[in-house]
């Protein structure tokens, strides 16, 4: 048989594996509007089998017949076969890992809908599977590489001098790796401790957002103006942070407000209670309005404490009663906005106001100086 009709069946098998591949994505991607897996294969393994299958065309055509007559012929022919070899290799662990993501996928689409009490559960759940199927993509891609290695002679055969290095090898990766090593240990400490988990509300560094992403070596944090944080793994497991969600994603709303003594606080609580019970934003569950402070500078503290179902909620409800109440006293009880009383002396001598003139303990306009600009 001619090299080149040989050439023209390997290419005849790629396109006919191709052409399978392709009808087999078809028929998935109508099943996958019922079955959410075949969906996920299509998004995660089709450009992995394509490679696979053409890789596997030419593994299995490739054959004595191609190598040639000739020595050159037949080097050329060995070094496309170990080639091909690698090739193999390389795509059947990228539909491997595809199909891990699509297997976990499954599940972490019923994790997302699971609501209310059961929502903390869920989310433990999906950090350990997201950590797990990581650690299981490394550990198939270290297999892998290790087999292509090993397709080489010279790598077998010097396998045993590896194998006898290999306490004093793992002693210098292990102290040159130790931070690196740390984190992957701090990520599996934060995933099966339960202490993190995806979509928390955390504050660290003074900086409010949800965790976006969490991996071995590496947390991302969204903010609430949709910047990133994004911090080493180790970070959480050597400093404080506040997590918002540890034992539920219910969130305590607070509003105060600084106004003056003349503050009808009565009738300021039973019109915040008037204004949540026609939020949607309150849980109703706990609400109260308490007199909480004296401030130095004269004015009255009031905290208004609702309770949400999450921290987005009770952040817009939060601003929501705070805009409520400063409206209603402004338009109902001005005189109780915030004022700045000064002391005089003549104050402090009980001295009165008199048609805007300062009356003097003799009784006499103005002898207590010039106060009015109609005396000038």
């Amino acid at each position: 048989m001619q090299p080149t009709s040989n050439w023209l069946i390997m290419a005849i098998s790629v396109a006919g594996a191709i052409l399978g591949v392709e009808l087999a994505r078809r028929v998935l991607s109508r099943v996958g509007r019922k079955y959410a897996l075949a969906r996920h294969l299509v998004e995660h393994c089709t450009w992995a089998t394509f490679a696979m299958a053409a890789v596997l065309a030419c593994n299995i055509v490739f054959g004595p017949w191609m190598m040639g007559d000739t020595r050159q012929e037949r080097a050329l022919g060995e070094s496309i076969d170990r080639v091909v070899g690698l090739l193999t290799i390389a795509t059947v662990t990228w539909v491997i890992i595809g199909v891990t993501y699509a297997l976990t996928d499954v599940i972490l689409d019923r994790l997302v809908l699971v609501e209310g009490e059961r929502n903390r559960r869920a989310r433990r759940i999906m950090t350990q599977i997201a950590l797990v199927r990581r650690i299981a993509a490394a550990t198939i891609i270290v297999v892998a590489l290790g087999a292509m290695l090993f397709s080489f002679p010279q790598v077998r055969a010097l396998g045993a001098g590896l194998l006898a290095s290999a306490g004093i090898a793992g002693a210098v990766v292990g102290i040159a790796a130790q931070p690196t090593i740390g984190n992957m240990l701090a990520g599996l400490q934060l995933a099966f401790s339960d202490a993190l988990r995806l979509d928390d509300v955390v504050v660290v560094e003074e900086e409010w957002g949800r965790i976006e992403e969490l991996t071995l070596t590496y947390v991302v944090l969204r903010l609430w103006d949709e910047r990133r944080l994004v911090l080493p793994v180790s970070y959480f497991t050597q400093n404080p942070f506040e997590n918002w969600t540890r034992h539920g994603s219910r969130v305590l709303a607070v509003v105060y407000l600084r106004v003056d003594w003349s503050v009808p606080v009565d009738e300021l609580r039973e019109e915040l209670y008037a204004f949540i019970q026609e939020s949607p934003l309150w849980d109703q569950k706990d609400w109260t309005l308490q007199v909480t402070d004296v401030l130095p500078n004269g004015l009255v503290e009031l905290r208004g404490l609702m309770s949400a179902a999450d921290s987005a909620s009770a952040w817009d409800l939060k601003c929501d009663v705070r805009e409520h109440l400063v409206k209603f006293v402004r338009e109902n009880h001005p005189d109780a906005l915030p004022r700045f009383r000064v002391e005089t002396p003549e104050s402090r001598a009980g001295v009165p106001w008199t048609s805007g003139r300062r009356v003097a303990a003799t009784g006499t306009p103005g002898a207590a100086g010039r106060d009015d600009p109609g005396d000038a």
